[in-house]
């Protein structure tokens, strides 16, 4: 196993840690310096999970790579103070399942988590929509192929999730609940 690296930051304001599968995407780098710009705007610093700067270069093998990344992202975690993710369908009707994993990471530790991105409208109304789906003698929504039940509640997401943290419609709404939350000061622009 190796090191996690030791993220280095400003103590003086909180540190949020950014969840979600915006690593997955080309344009990654210009998500994060926006959620971070966002993040500094109100007296917070950004941390992502890109920060570990970790490379097949450091870490030729991919089985010590992925090792690295896991202990990085989770010290990441540990030393933030409040976590945002972007619980966007990914790759199917769930969110990423890495960052539902760093959800219930960060509250497990008692860190106030937001998540954004959701779409709208009910988890089950989505799954009905995507797969033929019927109701059964009592009600309950099935998936038609396998019988499956589809959780209702009415909930946005399972309800593991729904029910545990905030969610907000934008990043900038889950940054800004944070920052009230943990008391962050916004940044004035110089001369102001």
């Amino acid at each position: 196993m190796s090191s996690s690296p030791s993220i280095i930051s400003n103590r003086h304001c909180p540190r949020i840690y950014l969840a979600g599968p915006d690593v997955f995407f080309p344009c990654q780098e210009d998500i994060f310096l926006a959620l971070k710009a966002q993040c500094a705007q109100l007296g917070m610093e950004g941390l992502a999970p890109t920060d570990t700067a970790l490379s097949p270069a450091t870490h030729p093998e991919p089985h010590d790579l992925a090792q690295a990344i896991y202990e990085g992202n989770v010290e990441m975690i540990r030393q933030s103070d409040g976590v945002i993710a972007n619980l966007m369908s990914f790759r199917g009707q769930e969110p990423d399942s890495g960052t539902v994993f760093e959800v219930g990471f960060a509250v497990a530790l008692g860190k106030p988590v937001v998540g954004y991105g959701v779409p709208e409208g009910t988890y089950a109304d989505r799954v009905a929509a995507a797969i033929a789906c019927s109701s059964d003698a009592v009600g309950e929504v099935r998936e038609t192929e396998t019988g499956a039940m589809v959780e209702g509640f009415g909930q946005p997401l399972n309800l593991m999730l729904a029910r545990s943290i905030r969610l907000a419609p934008t990043a900038r709404e889950a940054l800004d609940w944070l920052a009230a939350k943990l008391g962050a000061q916004a940044k004035r622009p110089s001369g102001v």
